[in-house]
């Protein structure tokens, strides 16, 4: 392009000749010169514009700034010229910033571009939305992406764009994308025959069912369904083989979505998705000496396990992970090495039980010293995540050999890991206060307040530790270099509890004063004050060291430190009092026991963790950590300052429970809101229908037909469902899912998953297998979804009621009265009476009987005196309830036309939902009386 515009050829070898940057300046201002005097002049052709244009271009990208030539760019873009179009989208995306006022003028025309058939138009417009795209632009132009990627007219490079463009904006202002809405559509273009299609598309699903679990449900399916093709099936072109590996990028984004889903109780699910896993870790069972190729299996491989770990921690894969994971973390490849031991710090997190981890400890703690900080790094997170009561020791005492020469970047987290592991695995009181006391003295700077706060807080609250604590601490500030952190905890503890260790040799009130004040000429003002509390706390216990301790209040009163000062005073006035008011003893009393709280540090050490992330479906601290993951997010949410951070720090002070906190449920796959049945006569005459007949039409229009049979043998029963191409195209992101209402009573999943294509005027049979587990009432629902010109979907009411369990009870007249009676009325009787439907002036008995009987119930003949009346029983079979009756009477009445329906049950929730399912079919479409 340079090349056609000789002007700009020019300038830019008149910029890399000039020999000082000053001569470069005079060139650039010249030509800035020149370009607004063509520019106010006007009459400029497309050529002149787009040269002009494109050294402005030049000029901004040196670094220069530029305040010419952005009207000029948006009058490009509406150019039917490519070139000039180009150069116009390149200058508006370089120039502009998203709140420019002149965007405004440019979102007409690429919304123009967008709609155009030009395929590159389209990708040039894609582009600028997704380099500047500000809350204005992606308003007004989403709908117009979203249609881009839809469209199945468009090419799969315009969809690719499309997606990407709609994930960056996502990002940007989720509000302006409604997720939920689009997610059906958006999930069938994972059914893509393009791979680079379904990879842009994974990218933008991941972000959009982070934030929608239940509306991106059926992309679960869709993922393990792509995995099986690929890793199974080997359905790919070669073009997307890396190093004879398929498509390892799409494979990780897969595995890495169904992590945020609960695994899937549907067994063809389950099992589809085991075979994936277990090919992958065969896969790398032996390494290869191709590195391309390891590096992208490795990829895939670390992704499976953690899904794995995921789905079940004691899983037979998991086993399998176990030992590739000890390989891996004595591998001599660095970038193995670290994998491995962040895979390992996952299982670890998840795990029952740290025994497998356990027997490779060593080489863990050898890893401390890798060479490569990142590795350091993730040993110290599974070392983290692997301590318990049994190694908790060992570890602790290992990190603070190594916090001493630890790395800079990694003292902070370690300070923080040591503090909690020692905190909740303490074997003692003693030895939580020795190791936090040598943590501190280690550390240094790098020990936050949060540190010192829990010491406290845990020797005031625990009585027999309180003059074990005051020794130690004494002890450790004789040293001669002391951290400012162990003189205010040594300040506090003293100053609480010096007197219970006063009469010992060399612990006498004069010793700990003289050794505590001479630490404070080099500390700071907030702690001095610290200081100055204990001395008052002092004068109340020792009498004798009063002259000495007044001394200091009095010269602190002239100090310039408002803080101080104002403490100084106050505390001289108090210790000034006379020695028989008992006004300083009660001001000077022991702090009270703290309240039960959560510890600051897990709320510090979590928000470690950044949002601009995926979100994580574990983090380091072992299986408890995991459990409270919600919890802790809630009670410590991440700081955004330097104040935020301080009353987070004291909040904790104030006493939080960890109890109190809900942790907010994830949906299971399959368990999204109720999806809305379609309606109308047809679709209500054929489901009525299906619910005492086996077999029939669930729906049918001019693309699809969806027929069913079934079959029921006690509390299981199985369903095959036809569906049926009526069009002379493939139905293509074919999506079958199913909603059960109430999974701990009714189970029902297909046997396989279902194809993604049905083939022109062919039919595709799949069936479902079914449990009735205890009493339900309200009938799965089946959401059809497929391509067809344009997206259909529709949801329907599986014919799946609570009759289909019932077995046939033969009984005699005596036996059935009897039963009768022994039920009783209300509330174990349900009754109804409703208009009677007549075929002319006759009675329907053969219809009235025909509803009976396919609802499972065993029609009794010569059981009732009048022949029109119609006497049933039957058994309801559950698998976890048992075995439930139910005895029936139907009495019509031909003269008034009406009819009374009754049903009696050992169970009222079973006469009820009885009386409802065979009332509905008798009286036709008259409504109850």
């Amino acid at each position: 392009m340079a090349t056609s515009m000789r002007g700009l050829t020019q300038f830019i070898a008149d910029i890399r000749g000039a020999r000082v940057r000053e001569l470069e300046e005079k060139r650039i201002n010249k030509e800035m010169a020149n370009i607004r005097k063509k520019f106010k002049d006007g009459n400029l052709d497309g050529y002149q514009r787009k040269k002009y244009v494109a050294k402005i271009i030049f000029t901004y990208i040196l670094g220069y700034k530029v305040d010419v030539g952005h009207m000029e760019a948006v009058n490009l873009i509406s150019s039917p010229k490519y070139t000039e179009k180009q150069i116009g989208y390149l200058a508006v995306t370089l120039l502009m910033h998203e709140n420019s006022d002149f965007l405004r003028l440019v979102v007409n025309s690429i919304r123009k571009d967008l709609e155009a058939n030009n395929e590159v138009d389209n990708c040039l417009a894609l582009h600028a939305i997704a380099n500047v795209g500000g809350s204005e632009m992606a308003e007004a132009l989403a709908e117009d992406v979203h249609r881009l990627l839809i469209s199945p007219t468009s090419q799969t490079f315009v969809k690719k764009k499309a997606a990407l463009t709609l994930l960056r904006l996502y990002r940007k202002h989720p509000e302006v994308v409604p997720a939920a809405e689009w997610a059906l559509r958006i999930v069938s273009i994972m059914d893509d025959h393009d791979l680079g299609v379904v990879i842009c598309v994974t990218s933008l699903v991941m972000a959009l069912a982070q934030d929608h679990l239940d509306a991106y449900v059926v992309c679960y399916t869709k993922a393990v369904d792509r995995l099986h093709k690929l890793v199974i099936g080997h359905e790919y072109s070669a073009t997307y083989a890396y190093y004879k590996v398929p498509s390892p990028w799409l494979q990780v984004k897969l595995l890495r979505l169904l992590q945020y889903y609960p695994p899937s109780e549907d067994p063809s699910i389950r099992s589809a998705l085991y075979q994936v896993l277990q090919t992958i870790m065969n896969n790398c069972a032996e390494p290869s000496k191709n590195v391309q190729h390891n590096n992208a299996q490795h990829a895939v491989l670390f992704e499976a396990i953690s899904l794995a770990i995921h789905i079940d921690t004691n899983s037979p894969l998991v086993g399998t992970a176990a030992v590739l994971l000890a390989r891996f973390i004595s591998s001599k490849e660095t970038n193995v090495r670290y994998l491995g031991l962040d895979m390992m710090a996952h299982l670890a997190a998840r795990a029952e039980s740290l025994e497998p981890i356990k027997k490779h400890q060593a080489t863990i703690i050898i890893s401390l010293r890798d060479k490569d900080i990142s590795v350091r790094r993730r040993a110290l997170d599974l070392l983290y995540s692997m301590c318990d009561s049994g190694n908790s020791e060992v570890i602790v005492g290992e990190l603070l050999r190594y916090l001493r020469v630890a790395d800079y970047a990694l003292r902070e987290e370690m300070v923080l890991k040591v503090a909690i592991l020692t905190e909740k695995y303490a074997t003692s009181y003693k030895w939580y206060v020795d190791t936090i006391l040598q943590l501190i003295s280690a550390a240094g700077d790098h020990v936050g307040d949060e540190v010192w706060y829990r010491v406290v807080q845990i020797v005031i609250n625990t009585e027999d530790l309180q003059e074990y604590a005051a020794k130690v601490a004494f002890e450790h500030l004789k040293q001669p270099s002391t951290h400012e952190s162990l003189v205010k905890v040594g300040g506090y503890i003293l100053g609480e509890y010096g007197h219970l260790i006063a009469n010992e040799p060399g612990y006498n009130p004069m010793e700990q004063f003289h050794l505590l004040h001479s630490k404070s000429q080099f500390c700071v003002a907030s702690t001095r004050s610290l200081l100055l509390t204990t001395y008052i706390k002092w004068v109340n216990v020792f009498p004798e060291i009063r002259p000495q301790l007044l001394n200091i209040f009095d010269r602190y009163r002239h100090v310039l430190d408002a803080e101080l000062q104002q403490r100084a005073c106050e505390y001289f006035a108090l210790a000034s009092r006379p020695e028989d008011d008992d006004f300083l003893p009660n001001v000077c009393e022991e702090m009270p026991p703290f309240p039960p709280r959560v510890s600051a540090l897990l709320g510090r050490l979590s928000r470690k963790h950044g949002d601009t992330e995926d979100k994580r479906t574990w983090i380091h601290g072992g299986k408890e950590a995991n459990l409270e993951l919600k919890a802790i997010e809630k009670v410590t949410p991440a700081a955004t300052n330097g104040q935020a951070e301080t009353t987070d720090i004291m909040s904790s002070l104030a006493g939080l429970d960890l109890s109190a906190v809900t942790t907010q449920a994830t949906t299971e796959p399959g368990s999204s809101y109720p999806p809305r049945p379609v309606v109308g006569p047809n679709i209500d005459k054929w489901y009525e229908k299906l619910t005492y007949t086996n077999e029939g039409v669930l729906y049918e229009d001019v693309q699809i037909q969806i027929g069913i049979k079934s079959r029921y043998q006690g509390h299981m029963g199985q369903i095959a469902i036809y569906f049926g191409n009526k069009v002379s195209a493939p139905l293509t992101a074919f999506t079958a899912a199913l909603y059960v209402p109430d999974t701990e009573a009714l189970s029902v999943s297909f046997a396989k998953i279902p194809p993604s294509t049905i083939d022109t005027r062919s039919q595709s049979q799949q069936l479902l297998n079914i449990e009735c587990k205890k009493f339900f009432s309200l009938s799965p629902i089946l959401t059809v979804s497929y391509l067809a010109g344009s997206h259909q979907a529709v949801s329907l009411r599986l014919p799946i009621t609570l009759t289909k369990f019932f077995e046939h009870v033969k009984l005699g007249q005596a036996d059935f009265f009897e039963r009768w009676k022994l039920i009783g009325g209300p509330p174990r009787e349900a009754q109804a009476v409703f208009p009677l439907e007549l075929i002319g002036s006759q009675l329907d008995l053969k219809k009235h009987k025909d509803v009976v009987s396919g609802n499972k119930l065993n029609v009794l003949a010569e059981i009732d005196p009048n022949p029109s009346n119609i006497v049933a029983a039957g058994v309801l079979h559950m698998s976890l309830d048992g075995k439930v009756g139910c005895l029936l009477r139907l009495e019509p009445n031909q003269e008034a036309k009406l009819c009374r329906l009754t049903c009696r049950s050992t169970s009222e929730d079973v006469s009820a939902e009885v009386l409802k399912l065979i009332q509905k079919p008798l009286q036709g479409t008259k409504r109850p009386a």
